[in-house]
């Protein structure tokens, strides 16, 4: 497997943003809704025997529907048993129609050409704030384009979800509101709130913390009205470096001027020297790339000509040597456990 890098300025930096790039108005987000159900039409690709919710599910909507039977007397293999959620928009009203994933819960081999029969979907505190309906959409290709996955046990139904009960946000009528940044950073907070107050000429924000600004409504104006011109208002804002690393893939994001200070780390036949000086010696036949880098793969060594040694110049040159993904990814880590690197590392 390849490793797949990506470098760029990420180094901490003031640049221009929007404040709803940054930031949410707490209490408008979306709902997490639940339900459970039934796929009817499969084509023998639905639950077996051994799955006797399934069984006892169908026994129970056909009981329903007047039908009486026993569990033990159904043997159908076009149904399946499934779990249905979905996001339930901030301010969602009734009639308004959104996508539903629909994925099985029983030994199914696929859904495909299935159709989820009606579903209530439940909020956190046991309510049916929508239902749910429909035929499901396998959709995608296998990595040779050859059609849909081998046994796709997840779908979509899209439009599939209808709302029943409204979540009650009386915002028009609000005299405050609160703002939550996305990340905690004490600068950027700081500098919403003087945006803020800049903009209307009185103290109507105030940040109580590194990530929460309590925001007053202006005598002339609606908390609508307000809200959209606070989150399209313009702010400096620092922007913290940071390497991330996905371990599945082997891909490593990281700014290109993120420093990694003196140190010596060895992994497997590979050597990484970082040095404080601004020359070393050099074996012949050797690599200049920087001075006060030195990696060494058995007799090869690779040196590079800046200054500071910088996480790009060690991935650039641990890639040019050939290094596999879960190698470079542990010189990574043992470097910010060493100290060597001062930025958060996220292993994703």
């Amino acid at each position: 497997m390849k490793i797949i890098i990506f470098l760029f300025s990420l180094l901490t930096l003031l640049q221009a943003a929007r404040i709803n790039e940054v930031a949410n108005v707490v209490g408008v987000r979306d709902n997490q809704i639940i339900g459970y159900s039934l796929v009817v039409g499969l084509k023998k690709t639905g639950d077996g025997t051994t799955s006797k919710f399934t069984l006892q599910s169908i026994a129970n909507m056909l009981k329903a529907m007047n039908i009486d039977m026993l569990p033990t007397d159904i043997k159908s293999k076009n149904v399946a048993a499934v779990v249905v959620t979905a996001k339930f928009a901030p301010f969602a009203r009734q009639g308004d129609s959104f996508d539903v994933t629909v994925s099985s819960i029983g030994d199914a081999k696929s859904l495909e050409g299935g159709t989820l029969l009606m579903t209530p979907l439940k909020g956190v505190d046991g309510k049916i704030y929508a239902l749910a309906q429909g035929p499901i959409s396998i959709g995608g290709k296998n990595e040779k384009g050859a059609g849909a996955e081998s046994h796709p046990t997840a779908g979509m139904v899209y439009g599939g979800g209808l709302v029943e009960r409204e979540i009650n946000q009386d915002l028009f009528h609000q005299q405050n509101a609160t703002l939550s940044l996305k990340t905690s950073n004490f600068e950027n907070a700081v500098s919403i709130q003087n945006a803020i107050n800049n903009k209307y000429k009185e103290k109507i924000a105030i940040a109580i913390d590194p990530r929460t600004i309590n925001l007053r409504l202006p005598g002339n104006k609606t908390m609508v009205e307000f809200l959209a011109e606070v989150e399209n208002l313009d702010i400096a804002y620092t922007q913290d470096s940071k390497i991330i690393i996905n371990e599945r893939t082997g891909t490593i994001i990281a700014g290109v001027d993120i420093e990694v200070k003196p140190v010596v780390v060895t992994q497997g036949d590979i050597t990484v020297k970082i040095l404080s000086q601004n020359s070393v010696s050099k074996p012949a036949g050797s690599v200049t790339m920087d001075k006060s880098l030195v990696i060494g793969l058995n007799e090869n060594e690779v040196y590079t000509e800046k200054g500071t040694t910088t996480v790009a110049n060690i991935v650039r040159s641990l890639n040019k040597l050939g290094a596999s993904p879960k190698q470079m990814i542990s010189i990574l880590q043992a470097m910010k456990s060493a100290g060597a690197i001062s930025v958060d590392l996220e292993v994703i």
